[in-house]
């Protein structure tokens, strides 16, 4: 897995690319950590390059989006592939964390 790591009018974006699994999850579980200086992180997780991701990856999100809200932020996820979203649909992280068609959409909610 890899993790590529932007900024978009104080938003963070976090691109994934491979597997999210038990064995490769620690550079998006680093990209993802919440300072704990920060205040009001805003993140967009795209998932557009995710070709599969198992309950290691579930668990990495909700986390990820415990600690945004919990700091007065947010987490949004965008692009999952139709398998990603099937793992995401099955497992109702799609209602927990709000998801978006692409990273503009979820940049622009």
């Amino acid at each position: 897995m890899t993790v590529s790591r932007r900024s978009r009018d104080g938003v963070l974006i976090v691109a994934a690319h491979g597997e999210i699994d038990l064995t490769s999850c620690a550079p998006l579980a680093q990209a993802l950590a919440v300072p704990r200086e920060a205040t009001a992180p805003r993140t967009v997780v795209d998932l557009s390059g995710v070709t599969f991701m198992d309950s290691t990856g579930i668990n990495l999100l909700i986390g990820a989006d415990r600690a945004a809200r919990g700091a007065q932020g947010w987490l949004r996820l965008a692009a999952p592939t139709e398998a990603v979203l099937r793992t995401m649909q099955l497992v109702g992280l799609d209602s927990v964390i709000p998801s978006y068609r692409t990273v503009s959409e979820a940049l622009e909610a």
